[in-house]
């Protein structure tokens, strides 16, 4: 059996870590939980990501149907991103990730208040 282009192997924790298991993808889903959904607004959190990181992590999310991209009706040349239902599926996961943070952790402050 063959392995499907640019996985490492068939397990799906494997596959869902190729996909977000990166430094950056989890908090831009963060970050749109959260209620950010600019370009500019992603940049200004305080992890500071750079914009070619940020603008590589938003294009695999939207190929991969986890965050959808619409022209920004106000600003020409600017987009919105949003989550799918894909992508909102995910936060019960970021969910328990930051409660294990926050639990072994020490120093660590709740600060992800999801938008619904």
């Amino acid at each position: 059996m063959s392995r499907a282009a640019g996985r490492r192997s068939e397990c799906p924790l494997a596959c869902t870590l190729d996909l977000i298991g990166d430094k950056w993808t989890l908090l831009v889903i963060r970050d749109l939980m959260c209620g950010k959904h600019s370009f500019k607004a992603f940049t200004q959190s305080p992890e500071r990501i750079a914009t070619n990181i940020l603008t590589n992590r938003l294009e695999r999310l939207v190929d991969h149907g986890i965050v959808d991209r619409y022209v920004n009706e106000d600003h020409a040349g600017r987009y919105t991103y949003e989550l799918t239902e894909k992508g909102r599926s995910l936060f019960p996961i970021l969910e328990s990730i930051a409660e294990w943070g926050l639990e072994n952790i020490q120093g660590t402050v709740q600060r992800m208040r999801p938008k619904t």
